[in-house]
């Protein structure tokens, strides 16, 4: 595509805009190069904000833009390799940003989509405490919504890509989109591994100029100076003033600002949607959700969690060293150490919180859990990690990550109390139910690791001083005395400082912690084991009934050769579903888990056991024929979390008949609609017609008067008895007529036994006339022994 010069940039944008609607992606992407590589900075920049939203889609997520989010390689090849070419950190749309981050152009981007604390925060003129926003907020005459945000073309960039995670509408049920594989999840940790490389440094910019190899020129306002990581913090103005000053003395902070950026921006806008004072609202019953994550963002804040830590712990052993602080080092070593600490630990822990107390209680939790259980191991993405060992023997966690223990001590204890509560209302014997609960037990058994969770617990009881708790900067006028100039707390050195730092920065001062390993926490555990022993019982029950039950036992009872539960009582489980194979894992999951909990808790043998012999005692012959757990209440009984707990997994269960008139219960599965509604109406007739005729007949004392109450009357009817769980009274009798019924006539299971008779019939040559005639006296011969039968039977009653 060959552009005639433009004076007019406009001219440029509304040629681009005609092409994505005539031209095919593959020859857009071809010429969006070209223009990149022909045009300056100066016409390129009226097309990037344009530009960036085709590619993203829009804020309000109207416009998908090019749907990285479904874009997959298996999938649509071609379109995938353009796109990824085109976006990759290398690539044309990188080197289009450096064109224009040379030439420092600035694009106005709307608070109002902001996640929600910032923008609440930006909008009552308090400065978020994210460095990110400084410098860049622009305000308007009237205020309030019409804040925008001063961004260079980098920023802006990365601002839209990660925003498009969670903006855009999310993906169709129907649609089977594996996140790993998609074009997103891909560009998101090409980008990890591009600014914040755990080998070398971060790659240069790319060449502005076709043949010129000079980097960009750096950002005139970088979004926060690499000197503020270091021990000794100066303010926000003193640390701007001094980068503005010293920015081309050392070459590496020229790259380090976008490493910065880069995970400032992720951070915010993936994890940033509850504040602390948002997150102590929402503990009221009350409170309205502000943000539902989905599964896949979860799964990509997850990719981002691994790769901190392979990037964090990618530090030399001599550059780790508390030594190394005295010493001149890198921006890059010093964003390594606080990447962790100072970005993300915080808003992680917040995000966590709301996801333990909000997500529902599926196997969707599964994404959530392995987010969770990924930042607690940072050991697992060290470079100089051991081998995993086998499942008998867990390796040791090093005494080396023990300060990342304390200091991350309420994502260790707080979130797995929390665990423990969401896992006592699921239903363990669900193969993936049972799966979380040994994921878990399993992580925290590892050797040494409840020792340094102990230790943590022991150092934050430890009386102490109350720290105080950071204010929030305003929008007010750099003073000496103002916020902006108030620095960052110095670094603790004191370990029980610090664990009490880090809780009262994360629950505010006035927090009630509940130790991991107290009492509440131990009752809580021994209420867990308890229902894997019952979980564990329940899946062998069904193994058991399965095992028992022919490979026709559904077909046959389609037939009507074997009995049916009318009442459709039977409580399905995942374990139906999936055969024997997922009861032999269930009841592996749930003994390791329960090996695990008991080395983490030091549960004996004995306690075991007393919850083995008290499921037990609570069990009948058959298992399953007492009531659930309940208690008498004003108005009958009351389930108790237990008996809940026990209809859930099928451990106890209500008996419930059909008290009402046999011929008005709801029509069954295995009835046909319409005949059942033909065959009621016929027979209505016939009962109103020849109502006086059949009371004569079975009011008759001889044998025919016995054989018509045998089909015209209910012998059970006066019998019958309101079931209730407190008591038993009986039904008032009915007075009714003798009535014929003939719905049985409108089951498949009849009409199927009378064709295979007819069938039968016509293999030895015998007619449909003379067949019906035979099953006809065949039956009149069944009915009068039944007949002769029942009428004995009441003689011997007394």
């Amino acid at each position: 595509m060959a552009f005639p010069h433009l004076q007019q940039p406009s001219f440029l944008l509304a040629s681009l805009k005609a092409d994505s609607i005539n031209k095919p992606f593959a020859q857009q992407c071809q010429d969006l190069v070209k223009v990149i590589e022909d045009f300056p900075a100066k016409e390129l920049h009226t097309i990037f904000p344009w530009l960036v939203e085709s590619i993203f889609g829009s804020l309000d997520g109207v416009l998908a833009g090019w749907n990285l989010r479904c874009l997959q390689g298996r999938v649509n090849p071609v379109e995938y390799s353009i796109v990824m070419e085109f976006l990759d950190p290398g690539g044309p749309m990188m080197k289009l940003v450096y064109k224009l981050q040379a030439e420092d152009y600035k694009f106005d981007f709307p608070v109002s989509y902001l996640p929600g604390p910032v923008k609440a925060s930006i909008q009552e003129c308090i400065l978020p405490d994210s460095p990110l926003y400084h410098n860049k907020v622009q305000f308007t005459p009237t205020g309030g919504l019409g804040l925008n945000l001063a961004l260079n073309p980098f920023e802006y960039y990365i601002f839209f890509f990660a925003l498009s995670l969670i903006t855009q509408k999310p993906l169709p049920v129907s649609l089977h989109v594996r996140t790993s594989d998609c074009a997103y999840f891909i560009l998101v940790d090409r980008y990890l591994s591009w600014f914040l490389p755990t080998e070398g440094s971060v790659p240069p910019p790319l060449s502005s100029s076709p043949g010129g190899t000079s980097p960009s020129p750096p950002p005139r306002t970088p979004a926060m100076p690499f000197a503020s990581y270091g021990l000794h913090h100066t303010s926000l103005l003193k640390r701007h003033i001094s980068h503005q000053t010293s920015v081309n003395a050392d070459p590496a902070s020229h790259e380090i600002w976008r490493s910065e950026t880069l995970l400032q921006v992720f951070v915010e806008m993936w994890l940033h949607h509850y504040s602390l004072e948002m997150y102590q609202k929402m503990q009221s019953p009350h409170a309205k959700e502000s943000f539902t994550p989905t599964e896949e963002h979860v799964l990509v804040v997850r990719l981002l969690l691994k790769h901190l830590h392979a990037f964090a712990n990618s530090l030399k052993p001599e550059q780790a060293s508390p030594s190394a602080h005295s010493h001149a080092t890198s921006p890059l070593e010093e964003f390594k150490r606080a990447a962790v600490p100072r970005f993300v630990q915080q808003k992680l822990y917040l995000f966590l919180q709301h996801c333990f107390g909000h997500w529902p209680l599926d196997a969707s939790f599964r994404a959530v859990l392995e987010m969770w259980l990924s930042y607690l191991q940072p050991w697992r993405y060290a470079p100089d990690k051991q081998a995993p060992g086998s499942d008998s023997q867990p390796r040791c966690v090093s005494e080396k990550w023990a300060p990342f223990v304390q200091e991350n001590l309420l994502m260790y204890t707080k979130l797995f109390v929390g665990f423990l509560n969401r896992a006592l209302r699921t239903d363990l014997v669900s193969p993936k139910h049972a799966l979380m609960v040994f994921r878990v037990a399993k992580v925290f058994a590892q050797p040494n690791l409840a020792e340094m969770i102990q230790k943590g617990e022991q150092l934050f009881l430890e009386p102490e001083l109350v720290i105080p708790h950071r204010q929030h900067r305003l929008f007010t006028a750099p003073t000496f005395t103002g916020s902006f100039l108030s620095p960052w707390p110095p670094v603790v050195t004191d370990a029980s400082f610090k664990v009490k730092s880090h809780v009262y920065s994360l629950e505010g001062q006035d927090c009630k912690y509940t130790p991991m390993f107290g009492p509440e926490a131990r009752t809580l555990v021994l209420r867990l084991a308890q229902l894997i022993t019952q979980a564990k019982h329940t899946a062998k029950s069904i193994s058991d009934q399965c095992a028992e039950s022919p490979a026709g036992h559904s077909f046959l009872s389609w037939l009507g050769f074997s009995s049916m539960d009318t009442n459709g009582s039977y409580t399905a489980n995942d374990l139906d579903e999936m055969g024997q194979d997922s009861v032999r894992k269930t009841d592996e999951y749930l003994e390791k888990a329960l090996e695990y909990l008991r080395q983490i808790f030091r549960l004996s043998e004995a306690q075991l056991r007393q919850f083995t012999l008290a499921l037990g005692t609570t069990q009948d012959e058959n298992g399953k024929k007492q009531l659930p757990d309940c208690i008498v209440g004003e108005d009958g009984l009351i389930l108790t979390p237990l008996g809940r707990y026990q209809i859930i997994n099928g451990l106890r269960r209500f008996e419930i008949e059909y008290q009402g008139d046999p011929e008005l219960q709801p029509i069954r599965s295995y009835e046909i609609a319409s005949l059942v509604r033909t065959l009621f109406r016929l027979s209505s007739a016939i009962n109103h017609r020849f109502a006086g005729q059949m009371a004569a007949l079975c009011s008759r004392d001889d044998f025919l008067g016995s054989f018509c109450r045998y089909h015209l009357t209910e012998p059970g009817l006066a019998s019958r008895h309101l079931l209730s769980p407190v008591g038993r009274r009986q039904v008032a009798s009915h007075t009714r007529g003798p009535r014929l019924s003939l719905r049985f006539l409108g089951s498949y299971r009849t009409l199927v036994s009378l064709l295979l008779a007819f069938f039968v019939a016509s293999l030895f040559c015998v007619g449909p006339l003379p067949c019906t005639l035979l099953l006809t006296l065949g039956y009149v011969l069944y009915a009068s022994a039944m007949t002769l039968l029942t009428e004995r039977g009441k003689l011997h009653q007394p």
